[in-house]
């Protein structure tokens, strides 16, 4: 079953994404492949709209200063790209995180700004040894859903149940459970162990009161401070790690990142902020191969690349097929019209194969009607002979279903 519903054959067969020798680690999304690309990061920007997310665009490059401050320079040299320009050293950034860092520290801020939420698509590239890459599970150049939030530290909370309650909305929405782990101070760590034991505890609260059983996992988070650790499931049982919300109390001190505090604060004039670094995709072309491997190529209409297939039963409707094609293509769907030399069912079957969600099939009495015959390959009922339905209805009732991003393809009435 695992290798039926494997990403790289399946990417293949549906045309979606293929890697060339020439550019190892690196997909190249075909038109079909970038179709779901392109949804999903709409699907997570329409969610940065409604959740107070600012969306930013930051260098792909920066001098090696930049990552010499930051600490990657010292810690995770081995997987940047770096190159000369100019007699100066260069490398190609790996994460966004420093980069929103001078973002924020461009001008004073005042505690009044916070929290501040940075998000950022922006393409990514670590050295991977090529031995390491597998498919787009394993890869050299990617984007994440990344999001870095600027807050105090009594604003921590807040914005932890809000991070928890943004995964449960994208991750139900593509039919995943997930399991919660909060990881604790390590031995070895930065900063006050009074401001550790005070955050900890505001991301233990926060868990408990998102209602979603989680473990303690104590000792395990990273130097810079606490997170937790999001595993979803995917259709057959697969525990995959994507989402990940980490405190940061070094960046700050790094970038010596401050905002004017409120007047009535006892610890002087200005205050850090804490950094919640945040993803719930992660690498969006990871989250392509698990969802391709979970829906095994059977997409959702919301996400699919190949939505409607218009069959005509004769030549004589070609140009009615066309027209109820082009009626789809306006309305914003995937749709494709099939005026091949194969019979009905040859082409009805090819359809079928790959993967559209809907097939319509439309002869003299269709074109007389202004209708069309429907075939719905989630509903077995319609696939021997379809409903007909006027193609403005069709048309209506498919933008429901697309606007509901049900897992299922069966037409809203």
């Amino acid at each position: 079953e695992a290798a039926k519903r494997d990403h790289r054959k399946i990417g293949r067969e549906q045309e979606l994404f293929f890697f060339h020798e020439l550019s190892p680690g690196s997909a190249f999304f075909l038109p079909r492949g970038a179709r779901i690309y392109n949804t999903l990061i709409e699907f997570i920007r329409g969610k940065y709209w409604e959740r107070g997310f600012e969306e930013v665009v930051s260098p792909n490059m920066f001098n090696i200063k930049l990552w010499e401050q930051s600490g990657h320079w010292q810690n995770y040299r081995e997987d940047m790209f770096g190159l000369e320009v100019e007699k100066e050293k260069f490398a190609l950034k790996p994460m966004n995180c420093p980069g929103h860092c001078l973002m924020f520290g461009m001008r004073d801020r005042s505690y009044r700004e916070l929290p501040l939420r940075f998000a950022d698509f922006g393409v990514l590239h670590r050295n991977e040894a090529s031995g390491a890459l597998s498919g787009l599970t394993r890869v050299r150049r990617f984007q994440q859903d990344d999001a870095h939030i600027f807050c105090m530290h009594d604003q921590v909370k807040g914005e932890i149940q809000g991070a928890l309650d943004f995964l449960r909305d994208v991750y139900s929405t593509f039919g995943f459970t997930f399991a919660l782990e909060l990881s604790t101070r390590p031995d070895k760590f930065l900063g006050e162990v009074s401001v550790w034991d005070q955050a900890e505890r505001q991301l233990a609260e926060a868990l408990d009161e998102f209602g979603v059983a989680w473990k303690m996992n104590p000792g395990d988070g990273a130097f810079y401070g606490p997170k937790i650790d999001i595993t979803i499931r995917d259709a057959l049982g697969r525990a995959f790690q994507c989402a990940t919300i980490q405190l940061d109390f070094q960046l700050p001190e790094r970038f010596q990142l401050q905002v004017r505090a409120p007047t009535t604060a006892d610890d002087g004039e200005f205050q850090r902020p804490v950094i919640i670094h945040r993803a719930i995709l992660g690498s969006v072309e990871r989250m392509i191969a698990i969802l391709t491997e979970n829906f095994a190529g059977k997409w959702p209409l919301w996400l699919s690349p190949r939505q409607v297939m218009v069959v005509p039963v004769t030549g004589v409707v070609y140009e009615y097929a066309e027209r109820v094609r082009q009626q789809l293509h306006a309305a914003g769907f995937y749709a494709d019209v099939d005026v091949g030399a194969d019979t009905l069912n040859k082409k009805i079957r090819n359809a079928e194969l790959a993967q559209y969600n809907f097939i319509c099939v439309v002869g003299v009495q269709e074109k007389d009607e202004g209708s069309v015959n429907v075939r719905c390959r989630d509903d077995v009922g319609t696939k021997a002979k379809g409903q007909t339905i006027p193609a403005g209805a069709f048309i209506e009732q498919l933008g429901a279903l697309k606007s509901s991003k049900s897992l299922d393809s069966k037409l809203v009435q």
